[in-house]
């Protein structure tokens, strides 16, 4: 197997990443997004840093894996949580360490950034998701998402 490199999605990934957003969505929470507001959705987050940072994963030169990073403010903590969010990897490539260095790369980039913990979210009926977060050290993390969409 190739070797697994990490770096920051830049506009050229746009289609790739609202691909996996499609796939991801359809495929976990059996969602059908609408492919143009997503591509929007994107190319608003690769533009402006403050909104949300991209990881990509590529193996061979090959985009195979990607995370949405958001910010949340903590008064508790006195500085920002990093919100893993969009995590998906390419079926060809899942059971391949693709994810594990992935949240390697961000933990490191969070740490060097002052973060001051992460999180992230995970359907409630994605087992393999969640079994893969514990594996890694993730634990649960007591709160219960609730929302109110507009």
């Amino acid at each position: 197997m190739s070797q697994i490199s990490i770096r920051r999605a830049t506009p050229a990934d746009a289609a790739v990443v609202t691909d996996f957003n499609v796939r991801m969505a359809l495929e976990t929470e059996g969602h059908r997004l609408d492919p143009d507001t997503v591509a929007q959705g994107v190319r608003a987050a690769l533009g402006d840093e403050s909104r949300a940072l991209y990881f990509v994963a590529q193996i061979g030169g090959r985009v195979v894996g990607q995370t949405l990073i958001t910010f949340e403010w903590s008064d508790w903590r006195n500085g920002f949580l990093w919100w893993f969010g969009s995590v998906y990897v390419h079926p060809d490539f899942r059971g391949r360490g693709v994810f594990r260095a992935l949240a390697t790369h961000i933990e490191q980039a969070a740490r060097d950034a002052g973060s001051v913990g992460l999180r992230l979210y995970v359907w409630n009926q994605n087992a393999r998701a969640q079994a893969t977060y514990a594996k890694l050290g993730w634990t649960d993390g007591n709160y219960k998402v609730m929302e109110r969409m507009f």
